[in-house]
């Protein structure tokens, strides 16, 4: 088959890959940007709305039950501002998604807003890409430089540009498309297969853990993050959430599951519940690490308690061998 003739196949399906993925992202940014605009009508126009009207609340409550998430309380505010930021809804521009845009709303510089979005549009930078030269004050550099090309061109090497088919990751088309996420989409399959079996593992160790969420998806500021497992433990009255890590255990886990712990206390307990647990597992062919996270206020009445109805280490590490081992013996018999 000629090559030029396959390139000329392949170039059509990727430009309806992207065109595609184009349409998406801008028909919610327009949506969007109405939304904003109508909140802001609704509070009473730009100089007087307030965000401590319940409005947003009631909003958020009937779009949610309406919609499904997406919604939150944070995520209106965000529309909200966008108008405001963007109050010309014929600038926008259809080469950027929503994740591009909640960015931009965190610079504050008119200027420099203005500058990266031309330069996002210019350069076809991924969400990542210009994260990274908004938290690197690539504007601020490149005023300063006298290499300008150089500044200019490092961002390709330093992050990968986006890729049509990330449309099947990316949470807030999901969500405005009211899809739901494949789980598993985001696993490896050996990750995916020590997660199954710890939750089965702690479903049959009868100390009152209950299921919850695999993969459970929480947001920062835009930035997403997901918790291989939680449960609820009815003896303890705590969420326990659980994260596997298949490699080196490294202090980012650790402080990425303190995190997650502190989200679940401010924003998930419910009346009468105690702090929630985390735990950060690593497995690999050399060692197996188990680390719990206690919530900063934790008592030792508890922290005995939790000792008595959570697995121990011992037990964690067996299952986490056990599996890991046969899970290996297995791949190098399909290899043989």
């Amino acid at each position: 088959m000629d090559s030029c003739f396959y390139n000329e196949i392949k170039e059509i399906l990727i430009s309806a890959r992207n065109k595609v993925y184009k349409t998406a992202n801008f028909a919610m940014v327009e949506a969007y940007w109405n939304i904003g605009k109508s909140i802001i009508e609704e509070q009473g126009g730009y100089g007087k709305a307030e965000y401590g009207t319940g409005l947003l609340k009631e909003l958020s409550k009937q779009m949610t039950q309406d919609f499904g998430k997406g919604f939150t309380v944070t995520n209106l505010k965000y529309m909200r501002r966008f108008h405001l930021m963007f109050p010309n809804g014929h600038a926008l521009r259809d080469e950027l998604s929503w994740t591009h845009y909640r960015l931009l709303l965190k610079v504050e510089n008119d200027h420099a807003r203005e500058f990266y979005m031309q330069e996002a549009v210019k350069s076809h930078w991924s969400t990542r890409q210009l994260e990274r030269q908004i938290n690197s004050f690539f504007y601020e550099r490149l005023l300063s430089s006298k290499n300008k090309e150089q500044v200019a061109e490092e961002i390709q090497s330093l992050e990968p540009a986006k890729k049509p088919e990330d449309i099947i990751r990316d949470p807030y088309v999901l969500e405005f498309l009211g899809l739901s996420s494949n789980d598993d989409f985001y696993e490896s399959d050996l990750e995916q297969a020590l997660i199954t079996h710890l939750q089965k593992f702690l479903l049959e160790l009868g100390r009152g853990f209950s299921f919850v969420a695999r993969q459970k998806r929480i947001t920062f500021d835009g930035r997403h993050f997901r918790i291989d497992l939680v449960f609820y433990n009815y003896i303890l009255k705590c969420f326990v959430l659980i994260d596997l890590k298949v490699g080196d255990l490294t202090h980012q886990d650790l402080g990425q599951m303190q995190m997650y712990v502190h989200y679940y206390e401010r924003e998930l307990m419910n009346e009468g519940d105690n702090p929630p647990i985390g735990i950060v597992l690593c497995a690999d062919k050399s060692e197996s690490v188990v680390k719990y996270t206690l919530p900063e206020n934790e008592t030792q009445i508890f922290a005995s308690k939790y000792k008595l109805y959570l697995p121990s280490e011992e037990e964690l590490l067996r299952e986490l061998n056990q599996e890991y081992q046969a899970l290996e013996s297995c791949k190098v018999e399909e290899e043989n």
